[in-house]
């Protein structure tokens, strides 16, 4: 089950990172500036955001398989069609561009409320850090694995392949998905004292036993519950931490990229697989702070140490990339941005909060609310960081911009929010 979500998570940022590897050579050939740009990179933001709460009302409803399942072919399918921009120019290509990406985006809404469904069913809490951050970090390794290839195929055979090899990866993908993803209790493989363990160590594994039924009956108060988790100074915290952490995201999947190759005069080839150094320190990062978070759980810590210790210290270690602006050495550059991603990897937890936090009655609806606060930032972050560059001519107001996401979102898991536990919901 692990593995599934990591598999498709690694294919899902791979999806989104299409446009930042061949952004350069498609914004050259369609004759986009970097405003325009900027917008076409948030559309996908934008539609993302505006999924979520559908995204996770239909995981409620109809179950994780079949949802994440159709979201998997769909969004390939818009990845495919990427490919036939090159039939269009100027305003027109801006337009479809963004249309497209904006498809894409809306198709993926459901996969990370998914993949939190998934761990709150299958994994107890004292191993619930690890799986999170094992899915979380395939965002890494999907740099890691297809920047490089991108990079290659953009070179070597143009632009277009790179659409038409990761929309068909994904669209297998979904077919695997359903042939091998099932609830706990479902599971042809599963044996009644590991289903036993997990349910003893606070594993939902009954989360979609009369789902339908109850979520149907529940759903004129879901507005209500909705309202109970922004009244929350817990919620209003993790929402607003992750938010900033996924500003840290969203400029190495987008324009990270586009920064090698304008502001540091690297290659197309080579900005492909230099974007996987931080990547691979990220992935690393990733592991790391799950593993840090579930054995300081192991030795007694309360799991509200446990979980904002690896936050804060990541976050603290990403305001690094500020640096960048006072040096010209290459390889002083890569090290820095290797280790302000290895800190949002060691920092990424905000799933795991989730699976800990959210209320056990709406797990899909409360991680799509969770996941539509935290990309916001997939919106304003590569628009700001276009028009930065727009009116300075240069990227070091971008760093400075996301390194204070960073210190933002340490602030808010140490001031704002609070103790860790499992909401409860007034009826």
């Amino acid at each position: 089950m692990l593995a599934m979500l990591f598999l498709v998570t690694v294919i899902n940022y791979a999806d989104r990172a299409t446009l930042s590897i061949t952004g350069p050579v498609i914004s050259k050939e369609l004759g986009i500036n970097a405003a325009e740009m900027g917008f076409i990179f948030s559309a996908f933001g934008w539609a993302y955001v505006l999924g979520q709460l559908p995204g996770g009302w239909l995981l409620d409803r109809y179950g994780s398989k079949i949802v994440y399942g159709l979201s998997i072919f769909i969004w390939s399918v818009f990845t495919l069609m990427q490919g036939s921009i090159g039939f269009f120019a100027g305003g027109t290509a801006v337009m479809v561009l963004f249309a497209l990406r904006f498809a894409v985006g809306f198709a993926e809404a459901p996969s990370f409320p998914g993949n939190s469904r998934v761990v709150a069913a299958w994994f107890p809490g004292q191993e619930r850090a690890t799986a999170s951050a094992i899915f979380n970090s395939a965002q890494y390794f999907a740099t890691v694995l297809f920047a490089p290839l991108m990079g290659w195929l953009t070179h070597s055979f143009g632009w277009h392949w790179v659409f038409g090899v990761m929309g068909g990866l994904g669209i297998v993908m979904a077919g695997v998905w359903m042939k091998t993803v099932y609830a706990p209790k479902d599971h042809p493989r599963i044996n009644q004292a590991e289903l036993d363990h997990i349910a003893a160590g606070g594993g939902l594994v009954n989360m979609d036993d009369g789902q339908k039924k109850a979520v149907s009956a529940e759903s004129g108060a879901k507005w209500d519950y909705i309202r109970q988790l922004f009244a929350s100074r817990m919620m209003v915290g993790i929402f607003l931490g992750q938010f900033c952490i996924n500003a840290i995201t969203y400029f190495f999947i987008t324009w990270f990229p586009v920064y090698l190759v304008q502001a540091r005069g690297m290659s197309i080839l080579n900005a492909g697989f230099i974007a996987s150094i931080p990547a691979i320190c990220g992935f690393v990062g990733g592991i790391l702070g799950g593993v840090m978070s579930d054995a300081m759980l192991r030795r007694g810590y309360s799991l509200t140490a446990a979980r904002k210790t690896p936050i804060v210290l990541g976050m603290v270690m990403s305001m690094a990339m500020i640096a960048c602006n006072y040096t010209d050495l290459q390889w002083v550059i890569v090290s820095l941005m290797a280790l302000a991603f290895f800190g949002k990897g060691i920092g990424a937890l905000g799933w795991a909060v989730m699976s800990d936090c959210a209320p056990k009655e709406i797990t899909g609806l409360s991680g799509g609310v969770f996941n539509m606060c935290g990309n916001l930032s997939s919106i304003s972050t590569p628009i700001i960081i276009g028009y930065i560059i727009q009116s300075s001519g240069s990227f070091n107001g971008a760093l400075v911009f996301v390194g204070a996401n960073a210190l933002i979102a340490a602030v808010s898991y140490l001031v704002v929010v609070g103790e860790i536990k499992r909401m409860e919901l007034k009826k």
